[in-house]
């Protein structure tokens, strides 16, 4: 009996209009938890204690690093969006149904959650076993939602390597995590104040 019931479930691939709002969020924070747990899994792996590379750093030099960082990024961005044709970055309208209608308090959860699981995935674990150019090539392509789009899937690329490099120059993992955050809290703020056309 059970047997037949996996028979008649069937996968589709859902376009994003298709999503609601409940949807979205729910495959967000899932995602999210499921790239912190590898996150912590992995530096395990690697007998690493996952506290001591979230502890903070003494200086505030890291707070230099990501700053810098996310401003030059942030520049970079909004000469891209200037230059190029709108389609050119589109991501299939997702980080519009994220932040457009979404309150100020939960663009900022969002972007902190994003950060800290991800850097501690992507910087924290993955580059510590692979570097910062095989890191920043997984990173571009679990971002698949641009890879219908050359540009776009090339600036998470770049965006990643920089991310990297500033963990590695830094030797704190907040540097990345902070630069995470501000891009993605000032691109989800854009996208919320941004006027329709």
């Amino acid at each position: 009996m059970k047997k037949q019931q996996w028979k008649k479930l069937k996968f589709q691939k859902i376009e994003p209009h298709q999503l609601t709002d409940r949807l979205l969020l729910i495959n967000l924070y899932l995602t999210q938890a499921l790239t912190l747990i590898i996150g912590i899994v992995w530096i395990l792996f690697q007998k690493r204690n996952p506290l001591e590379l979230l502890s903070l750093p003494q200086g505030w030099q890291f707070v230099m690093y990501g700053l810098g960082l996310a401003a030059l990024m942030l520049v970079v961005d909004f000469l891209l969006s200037a230059v190029m044709p709108e389609d050119s970055m589109d991501d299939g309208g997702i980080n519009r149904m994220l932040f457009r209608k979404r309150p100020i308090w939960h663009i900022i959860i969002i972007a902190a959650v994003v950060s800290v699981c991800e850097e501690l995935l992507f910087r924290g674990a993955i580059q510590h076993s692979i570097g910062p150019y095989w890191t920043s090539i997984i990173f571009a392509l679990i971002h698949f939602r641009y890879l219908n789009h050359w540009l776009p899937t090339g600036w998470v690329f770049v965006s990643s390597y920089g991310l990297g490099y500033i963990y590695e120059q830094s030797g704190t993992l907040w540097a990345p995590i902070l630069c995470h955050f501000l891009i993605d809290l000032i691109s989800g703020l854009a996208i919320r104040f941004r006027r329709e056309t």
